[in-house]
């Protein structure tokens, strides 16, 4: 095993949680780039954007129950509703374990409800999931160059057959569509944006920044106990020659890639919703029906036509014929695409029936 000393033992143990951080902060972006958009249909969709804030409440409240249940706290008293969640202990526990239980409530809704869906890819992926040092740098794997390289494999690893998998997703298949529907509650309820009857403070990346900045800040002692916790992980996972170290920070990345994935999906729905709120009328309505016929329709073509990805290719049609259902509709029924030189044009014909 090669590498200076001072790398492997300071600098080797930070890439991986580096690694995690700047996900985690992609993450946070996705998240207030979201709710800029929740913003912009809210007057049109008051339902819908409380029923994300509904869901982001309940995600915030179970890991903080999970928290006073890890610590062995209780809970007796659960409560949720549109604009606020109370979780209160039986034992009101003080130190580490009232600590543990806000990492919990500050830090859990972004990887504990995406942990759901990645149990649920262990059954659904068959490969993807391995921790495989590049083959260059396996005397280098126990500095920090080795363990991020190793990181960024395992991310990529993960990345290039869950994407393959959602290509290939059968919407016709109970599990496939279950997961597809997780991942859109996910990706909707990640962090509540507090839409109520009562005005509450905004919560924004800020907002989340700043209560984990508290967190740190308000008992530095346990964060000190965490790093060197995580250090004494690396050393032991180094001694046995183990990839422990990096498996577990590998998963918090597979959780990040979920739920930004998640996002993802959820930023083009509310963009297709704000699209078809500009189409008037009942038409309105044909994109949404255009989804599930498009796809079916080609689904029983590949039936009798044995083509190899047929479930690719159907939902690609399906996501090109909605796409242009909703350009011609937009087309046809507002002048958000008509061009500068057609307004020219009709400006200079009314000039010419004035004269």
């Amino acid at each position: 095993m090669e590498g200076s000393p001072i790398d492997i033992v300071v600098f080797a143990p930070l890439a991986p949680i580096l690694g995690v951080l700047l996900f985690w902060f992609i993450q946070l972006l996705f998240i207030e780039s979201q709710k800029y958009l929740l913003g912009k249909i809210r007057s049109r969709h008051e339902a819908l954007c409380r029923f994300t804030n509904f869901l982001g409440i309940l995600f915030q409240s179970i890991c903080h129950a999970l928290g006073y249940t890890v610590t062995k706290s209780g809970i007796s008293e659960f409560y949720i509703s549109i604009s606020y969640g109370r979780v209160a202990p039986k034992k009101q526990k003080k130190g580490l374990f009232e600590w543990i239980a806000n990492v919990f409530l500050f830090i859990g809704p972004f990887f504990i409800p995406a942990a759901l869906l990645l149990i649920c890819l262990f059954f659904l992926m068959n490969q993807g999931f391995e921790i495989i040092p590049p083959s260059s740098l396996l005397e280098l794997k126990y500095t920090f160059g080795g363990q991020i390289a190793t990181f960024g494999t395992s991310l990529y690893n993960f990345s290039t057959n869950f994407f393959n998998f959602l290509l290939n997703i059968d919407f016709l298949h109970p599990a496939h569509f279950g997961f597809i529907i997780l991942m859109i509650l996910l990706g909707l309820g990640i962090r509540p944006s507090h839409i109520g009857e009562e005005k509450i403070d905004k919560v924004d990346m800020i907002y989340d920044l700043r209560n984990i900045w508290r967190l740190i800040t308000h008992k530095p002692i346990y964060i000190i106990i965490l790093f060197s916790t995580a250090y004494v992980f690396f050393y032991i996972s180094l001694y046995l020659n183990q990839n422990w170290y990096i498996t577990l920070f590998s998963v918090f990345g597979w959780l990040s890639i979920i739920s930004i994935v998640s996002l993802i999906i959820t930023h083009f729905i509310i963009i297709m919703i704000k699209l078809t709120d500009n189409i008037p009328g009942k038409k309105r309505i044909l994109p949404y029906l255009t989804l599930p016929f498009s796809y079916i329709l080609m689904r029983i073509l590949f039936h009798y036509i044995k083509t190899p990805q047929s479930n690719s290719i159907s939902t690609i049609i399906m996501i090109m014929l909605t796409g242009l259902v909703t350009y011609y509709l937009l087309r046809k029924n507002t002048n958000k695409f008509k061009t500068k030189k057609t307004i020219k044009t009709k400006d200079k014909k009314q000039k010419a029936e004035k004269e």
